[in-house]
This record gives C-alpha cells, structure tokens and sequence, in this order.
C-alpha cells in the first residue's frame, strides 16, 4: 500500500479558496438581485419652466382614462417641483424646475383614439385656453407640451398591407391639421 503524505496547508488554502468562490458568488447574487430589483419603474419626465406642472398633471389626467396624480414633492422655491402621475397607464413625471430647458415637438405625447369623436373631444380641450393647432394630428397645449392626437383607424390605414391604400392616407393626412377620418377613407375609397 503506497501513502500519499497531504499537506494541511495545501488543503486549507484549498477549502478556504473554494469558500471563498462561494461566499464571493453568493455576495454576487445578493447585490445584483438587490440592485435589480431597484429599478422598479421606468417614466419619461418632462421639463416644465412655468411652475405649472401641477396644473398641467391634473389637467392632463382629468382627460384620459386610468390617469391620476401619483405624487407631488413641492421642493424649495427655485429648486423645482416634481409631481408624479400615470396618463392612461404610463408612468410620467413633471420636473418644474424654472427656465434651463423649454419644451420642444422633439418630445410628444402620442394618444391613438378610439374614434372621431374622442380625437374632436382629446382635440378641442388641448388646444382650449391657449392651445395651437399644428399639422397631421399634432398639436401644443395651453403649457407648451406637443401632442399628436389621431383615431386608431389612421393606423390600420397607414401601417396596412395595401401600400397603395397606406399612401393614399398618408397624403391625405399631411394636408389636414386635425385628423378627420371621414375625409381620409373617402380619399381612400375613391381610388
């Protein structure tokens, strides 16, 4: 019988490498998980300048459904408000924090409608009270805020199979400032 002699250090550094590894995947797991599970809730925020991004959130809510003002936090003055609300299901945030950034078309809310009728409705309070009237279902509310408002049957006729159809609706639209539906299926169905 042969004997192997071990050596009580080698084994050691062995054990407690492999502890180590453990311990170290273990810590792994836990940050990582934590640090995950910190992000909870994605938002677009909106710069506001005129320190009515309050009015602005219920304003906004007060329109669409499943929409209300989640939290406010009234900062010190001249450090900015941030009011958290939900718009129709989606996160949004208001940072009113003074005159560094403006609103621009670059950011805009895009509402797909049911019908006319809710576009007219969506429509008229928008531009209501200051509110501008813009082209292809774009428009900027009283607060400066751009929206594109339009009936889900734009949709169905611009991102159809029939690109003869899509065109057709497309060049229609380009022409009209509010999207009216009727005239755009009209121009379709004449072809």
């Amino acid at each position: 019988m042969r004997s192997t002699l071990i050596n009580v250090k080698d084994v050691s550094r062995c054990f407690l490498a492999t502890v180590e590894s453990f311990l170290v995947n273990i810590q792994r797991r836990i940050y990582f998980g934590w640090y995950l599970n910190m992000i909870t809730e994605i938002r677009t925020c909106l710069w506001f300048d005129s320190g009515l991004g309050q009015e602005a959130a219920k304003f906004y809510c007060s329109l669409l459904p499943n929409s209300r003002v989640d939290a406010v936090y009234l900062g010190e003055p001249g450090h900015g408000h941030i009011i958290n609300f939900t718009l129709a299901g989606a996160p949004y945030q208001i940072l009113d924090a003074g005159p560094h950034f403006t609103l621009t078309e670059a950011v805009s809310i895009s509402v797909e409608t049911e019908d006319q009728a809710e576009t007219d409705r969506l429509w008229s309070a928008l531009t209501a009270d200051g509110g501008e009237e813009s082209h292809c279902g774009w428009l900027k509310d009283r607060y400066g805020l751009s929206w594109q408002v339009y009936p889900k049957r734009l949709t169905e006729l611009t991102f159809g199979a029939d690109r003869e159809v899509a065109a057709k609706a497309i060049e229609v639209m380009m022409k009209q400032r509010k999207i009216d539906i009727a005239a755009i299926e009209a121009a379709v169905l004449s072809n």
